[in-house]
C-alpha cells in the first residue's frame, strides 16, 4: 500500500480564536505518485498553491494555530468532499454524484489541467482512493475540527481562514478574493471587515466572485455555533517572482496581509464575543 504524509498540525497557543488552513501547498511527492504521472512531476506541481504554507508563518508567530497539508493536491485534494470523484480516475467509482469541478478534472483526485491535459498513466482503484482518504484527507479534516473545537472551548468562538492562491487573474478580478459560500460560512460583518483590512493593506479585494469557497469552509464553517470561516484567494503575482514559483518582491507584503487578517479579525471576533457575554 502506498503511503501519503499526514498534515502538519500547529495547535493554537495564543490569545486569538483563529485557525489557519493550507490545503493546497503540499510538496511531499512520493516516487510512486510521480511515476504515475503521464507528463512527469511538473504537471503535478502546477496544481499547487506555491509557498502559501510559508505565507502564513508570520501570522503563526502570534500563536495562531494552523493545519497544513503535506500531501500534494495531485494525490488528494483536501478542499474537495469525499464524493467529488471523477469516474475517469477511479476504476469502478460510483457514478451517482459527479460535480462540475470533478467533471472539469478538479475533483478529490485531480485528473487533468488545461495546460497539461490528462495527468495519469492509469486509473486508481477504489481501495487506492480509500487509502489516500484515510492517510491524508480525513486526518486533515479531523485536525481542523479538533482545533476549532479547542478554540470554541477556550473562547466561545472561532475563525477559520482557509488560505489559497490563484493564477494571474483576468482583468476585472481583484488580486484578493474572499469567499464565505455566499453568506453561509461567516456572518456578513466578518467578510466586510476582511475586505476593509485588505484595502487598508493596499490590496483591492472582492467577495465570492469568482471564488465563493470550497469544501474546507463549507464543511467547518458554522456561524450559528460561533465558527466563522473565510476562504482567501491571493493572486500569485502578489507574492511570487515572474516565473510564479519562488518568492518575489511582494512576498513580505502578502504575508503581512494574512497576518493582519488573522490578528485583526481575531481581535474583532473576541471583542464581539465579550460584548455579547456582558449583555
Amino acid at each position: 500500500m502506498h503511503d501519503l504524509p499526514k498534515p502538519l498540525i500547529h495547535s493554537s497557543r495564543g490569545r486569538l480564536p483563529v485557525l489557519l488552513s493550507v490545503p493546497h501547498s503540499g510538496t511531499d511527492y512520493p516516487d510512486w505518485l510521480t511515476d504515475m504521472a503521464a507528463r512527469g512531476r511538473p504537471a503535478l506541481t502546477a496544481l499547487e498553491d506555491p509557498l502559501v504554507d510559508r505565507l502564513v508563518w508570520r501570522a503563526m508567530q502570534h500563536g495562531i494555530g494552523a493545519v497544513i497539508a503535506r500531501a500534494p493536491r495531485a494525490a488528494i485534494d483536501c478542499n474537495r468532499s469525499e464524493d467529488e470523484v471523477d469516474p475517469a480516475i477511479v476504476g469502478g467509482a460510483h457514478r451517482g454524484r459527479v460535480t462540475a469541478r470533478a467533471r472539469g478534472g478538479l475533483g478529490i483526485v485531480p485528473t487533468r489541467t488545461q495546460q497539461h491535459g490528462y495527468l495519469w498513466r492509469r486509473p486508481i482503484t477504489p481501495t487506492d482512493l480509500e487509502a489516500r482518504l484515510e492517510q491524508s484527507h480525513r486526518p486533515y479534516h479531523r485536525a481542523v475540527k479538533s482545533e476549532l473545537q479547542n478554540l470554541i472551548d477556550r473562547f466561545g468562538c472561532a475563525l477559520l481562514l482557509d488560505c489559497h492562491s490563484m493564477p494571474p487573474a483576468p482583468t476585472g478580478i481583484p488580486p484578493v478574493v474572499f469567499g464565505d459560500c455566499r453568506g453561509r460560512t461567516a456572518d456578513a460583518w466578518v467578510s466586510k471587515e476582511a475586505i476593509a483590512i485588505a484595502v487598508k493593506c493596499g490590496f483591492e479585494a472582492g467577495l465570492n466572485d469568482p471564488f465563493a469557497g470550497g469544501h474546507v469552509i463549507d464543511r467547518h464553517g458554522a456561524p450559528a455555533r460561533g465558527v466563522h470561516a473565510l476562504q482567501i484567494e491571493l493572486d500569485r503575482r502578489c507574492y511570487l517572482d515572474e516565473k510564479l514559483r519562488d518568492a518575489g518582491p511582494g512576498f513580505d507584503r502578502a504575508a503581512s496581509l494574512i497576518e493582519a487578517l488573522a490578528v485583526e479579525l481575531g481581535e474583532a471576533l473576541i471583542g464581539r464575543q465579550y460584548a455579547t457575554a456582558a449583555e
